[in-house]
């Protein structure tokens, strides 16, 4: 049992594997620190403060270019985020196929071993 898993281990392309696997793990680092592992607790809306004698329209305008550089960084975080899932769905993607590939490689191995088998078993009696 322990071949077929050793001629997997063989194939799979371990240059690219771990050629890839520092932008995926800090990618991923970046990922968890944003969204899981930070401990930040949800943000409450900031009330637009309007200074004694100031302009409400611009304390409005001043909000509006604050939410404006947030969405920005928001935006720039999913970007940054789906190219990572994107490159682990690759990499699954890929070692999917890989396996497939052997499922059925063994598959028609273990149908040439029964056959020789039989083979086998018929010269021995034939002999015999």
């Amino acid at each position: 049992m322990a071949i077929p898993w050793m001629v997997l281990l063989k194939t799979v392309p371990w240059s690219q594997v771990i050629a890839n696997a520092p932008a995926i793990a800090d990618g991923a680092r970046k990922l968890w620190k944003k969204v899981g592992g930070g401990g930040e607790t949800v943000a409450t809306p900031m009330p637009i403060v309007v200074p004694p004698g100031g302009d409400v329209a611009q304390a409005l305008r001043l909000r509006v270019e604050e939410l404006s550089v947030t969405t920005a960084e928001l935006q720039r975080e999913l970007q940054t985020s789906s190219e990572l899932i994107k490159a682990l769905a690759d990499q699954n993607a890929e070692l999917i196929q890989r396996v497939e590939a052997h499922r059925v490689r063994l598959r028609w191995l273990s149908a040439l071993v029964a056959v020789l088998s039989g083979v086998a078993v018929w010269v021995v009696w034939r002999l015999a």
